[in-house]
């Protein structure tokens, strides 16, 4: 049950069973475990989810005969970074914890390792995307189980209407409901002529280039779909390179096609320019949908979610996940361990999918055609192409493959958007490829 909840995003950079068998094995108390387990949930936006949570984590408490005190901890002010920070310095705190992105790699050292469960939890449940791997490993070991809860894809949401009537596509043909894409025509040239169409009949695609996540995590798509990337998995700076040219030549055309203001934009302006009505397209989880299905319904029963436009060098959609960690410091490691993998069975994902209306993600491939996703509406199948059922694009991170550390930076200090900027500002491109190959060495030196 819940013992408080703390009231309701740029923090500066603050002072991760052995057997399928054991998976089935409940959690037994020794004379070494104490009967108490505390663990510090995020704070769901949805109405009901956090509820469809502290149920599972109660089913699991009454069976296994645990004292079990949840805090559900708001994203808003950064407080989930600073609880996280907070713990980490006293090395005292919570049991089990969440934590978005890159804070798993941040606090690497003062993790439990999760292999015993993260194992067979693959093998039942399916293989994780390639950004989980990434985010929530440190070169073997893993540093939490991915959550389903506040996990999600910030793909493009378009409205069906208007990319009709301006730029001729019809985004339910290339995406149907229950079938797989045809979308082979959706490329970032396509991309750019609907987005110049749309700009011309007064409903600018809502892409921000502020310094907030969304501005950042699209940029970050766009970089990838040219093979751009600013530091390599090895840790080599490659930013001047012929395939980041490309990605700033892209952004300098797509600028004058959007809202005279995405400069300034943060996370709830693309929302805002959807359910105002006067978008054709934003990048976002289905959240902007969602509001809008509460208060512009007749703007909701025109979205559809679908997949990125396809580049160079593939299709990538931005995936931010979640994470349950156990700190090292946690005194029932074993409690922690077994309910984690009871969030973590089919039937559980199900329920906490079902309450969050389709926004939460699970990372394991076998869990994105739930009927949730078939079901939810309006219009019927809307969110059907949000999970990627047919990995049809690349799930990733915007600065990865660089090692997360420096990645945290660049993704933090929203290099890429900044990029994009200056270019488009009139700034010599080679002065801006410098600049971030400045900023790039700072934070390898770090």
């Amino acid at each position: 049950m819940s013992r408080r909840k703390l009231s309701r995003r740029q923090f500066v950079a603050a002072t991760a069973m052995s057997s399928a068998a054991l998976m089935a094995a409940p959690y037994i108390r020794t004379a070494h475990a104490a009967g108490k387990l505390t663990m510090g949930f995020w704070d769901h936006w949805v109405p009901g989810a956090n509820k469809a949570s502290t149920d599972l984590v109660n089913e699991w408490a009454e069976k296994e005969k645990v004292e079990v005190s949840i805090d559900y901890i708001t994203s808003q002010g950064n407080k989930t970074q600073l609880t996280i920070a907070a713990e980490g310095q006293a090395k005292s705190g919570h049991d089990i914890l969440a934590m978005p992105t890159w804070w798993p790699h941040a606090q690497a050292d003062l993790l439990e390792p999760v292999n015993d469960i993260m194992e067979p939890l693959i093998k039942q449940n399916g293989e994780v995307n390639g950004t989980v791997q990434y985010l929530g490993k440190a070169g073997d070991k893993w540093l939490g189980v991915p959550a389903c809860i506040g996990s999600q894809i910030k793909g493009p949401c378009s409205r069906i209407d208007l990319l009709k009537k301006h730029a001729g596509i019809d985004i339910q043909s290339m995406y149907p409901a229950g079938a797989p894409p045809q979308a082979d025509g959706w490329t970032t040239d396509t991309f750019l002529k609907a987005a110049e169409a749309c700009h011309k009949g007064g409903v600018a695609f809502g892409i921000g280039l502020g310094e907030t996540t969304d501005s950042v995590d699209t940029a970050g798509a766009f970089f990838q779909a040219f093979g751009a990337q600013l530091v390599d998995a090895k840790g080599n700076l490659t930013v001047k390179t012929d395939a980041v040219r490309q990605a700033l030549e892209f952004y300098k055309k797509l600028i004058p096609f959007l809202p005279p203001d995405v400069g300034a934009w943060d996370d709830a302006s693309n929302n805002k320019w959807l359910v105002s009505g006067r978008g054709a397209l934003i990048m976002n989880p289905p959240s902007a949908w969602a509001v809008a299905k509460r208060d512009a319904p007749q703007v909701a029963e025109q979205c559809w979610t679908h997949g990125f436009p396809v580049g160079p060098k593939g299709r990538f959609a931005p995936f931010l996940p979640f994470f349950w960690s156990i700190w090292s410091f946690s005194k029932n490691k074993e409690a922690a361990k077994s309910l984690l993998v009871h969030l973590s069975q089919p039937a559980s994902i199900e329920k906490l999918v079902a309450a969050s209306g389709g926004y939460d993600l699970p990372a394991f491939e076998k869990m994105t055609t739930l009927k949730t996703w078939a079901e939810e509406g309006p219009p019927k199948g809307t969110l059907f192409h949000y999970p990627n059922p047919y990995k049809h694009q690349i799930l990733s991170i915007a600065a990865s493959p660089a090692p997360p550390k420096v990645a945290q930076q660049i993704y933090s200090q929203a290099i890429l958007t900044k990029m994009c900027q200056r270019y488009h500002q009139g700034e010599a491109m080679e002065k801006t490829l410098a600049w971030a190959e400045g900023e790039c060495e700072g934070y390898m030196r770090s």
